[in-house]
C-alpha cells in the first residue's frame, strides 16, 4: 500500500465530515470555493473541529482575485491567522506575490511569524509566479512546509511535467502537493507521473437544495455565482475511490 495522503478542500461541515469518512487525511477549510477558496468564518472552523479528528488547515485569503495585497489586507490576514490559531487550526494555507510575479518574501515572513509553530502551506498563488524554480527556492528558505500547485497550468494534469520537476528540485526540503482538477480519472496518472506523496482535491457532487418554496426570479450573487438551489458537497464515495486508486498506484 502506498503512503499517499489526500487533502480535501471543503467549505462546509457536511463536506468536512464526508471527506473524513471517505478517508481523507487532512482538510483545507475555506469559504467560497467558487472563488478558489477564501478565509472561512471562525464559527465554521469551531464546528468542523468538533466534528472531525483529522488535521484542519485553514485558508487565509481575504478576497478573490490576485495575490498582491495592500497593507490593510495584510493586517486582516495577520489578525485572521491569530484568530484561526486560537480556534484550533492545525495549519494554515496562504500566499502573497509582488507586482512582478515573485513570492513576496517580506509579506510571507510576517505571516509565518504570526503563524509561529503552525505548519504553513503556500497555495496556488504559486501558479501565478514568473519563475517557478526561483519561487520554490524562496519558499524553502522562508520555511514553508508545503506547496500546493497545479504546475502553473489550469490543472495538475496539464502541469504534470513542472510538478515532477519541482519535486525533483525540492529533494524533500518542502512537500509538493499537486492540486487542480484532480479526479478519479486522472489521479493515477498524476501520482505516477510526478512521484507526489499527497494530493489535493474537492471530490464534490452536486446536490439539490431541500427548499420547497423557491423564488427563481432572484439570485444572491453575480451572474457567475452558484445556483441558489444547488449545493456542492464532498462525496464520501468519490473520496474513497480516489484514495483506493492512489493506494493502488505504485
Amino acid at each position: 500500500m502506498g503512503g499517499f495522503l489526500m487533502e480535501a478542500c471543503v467549505d462546509s461541515v457536511e463536506s468536512a465530515v464526508n471527506a473524513e469518512q471517505g478517508g481523507a487525511g487532512r482538510l483545507e477549510l475555506c469559504s467560497s470555493l467558487l472563488e478558489g477558496g477564501l478565509t472561512p468564518s471562525q464559527g465554521l472552523l469551531h464546528v468542523v473541529k468538533q466534528c472531525v479528528k483529522i488535521p484542519v488547515y485553514v485558508m487565509v485569503r481575504p478576497r478573490g482575485g490576485d495575490f498582491l495585497y495592500s497593507d490593510q489586507e495584510v493586517e486582516v490576514m495577520k489578525k485572521d491567522i491569530e484568530l484561526m490559531k486560537r480556534h484550533g487550526a492545525d495549519g494554515l494555507v496562504l500566499g502573497a506575490l509582488t507586482e512582478d510575479g515573485r513570492v513576496d518574501g517580506e509579506r510571507c515572513m510576517e505571516f509565518l511569524a504570526a503563524a509561529q509553530h503552525l505548519p504553513v502551506t503556500f497555495h496556488r498563488a504559486f501558479d501565478m509566479v514568473h519563475d517557478p524554480v526561483a519561487a520554490l527556492e524562496t519558499l524553502v528558505s522562508l520555511g514553508f512546509q508545503r506547496l500546493l500547485t497545479s504546475g502553473c497550468e489550469n490543472s495538475a494534469l496539464e502541469g504534470l511535467p513542472l510538478i515532477k520537476q519541482l519535486i525533483d528540485q525540492a529533494k524533500g526540503r518542502i512537500a509538493i502537493m499537486p492540486g487542480g482538477g484532480i479526479t478519479d480519472r486522472n489521479v493515477q496518472r498524476i501520482l505516477e507521473g510526478t512521484g507526489a506523496q499527497e494530493f489535493h482535491c474537492s471530490a464534490r457532487s452536486s446536490r439539490d437544495s431541500a427548499m420547497k418554496f423557491r423564488n427563481t426570479s432572484v439570485t444572491m450573487g453575480a451572474s457567475f455565482s452558484a445556483p441558489e438551489y444547488g449545493l456542492k458537497v464532498a462525496d464520501v464515495s468519490k473520496v474513497r475511490t480516489l484514495i483506493a486508486i492512489a493506494r493502488n498506484t505504485m
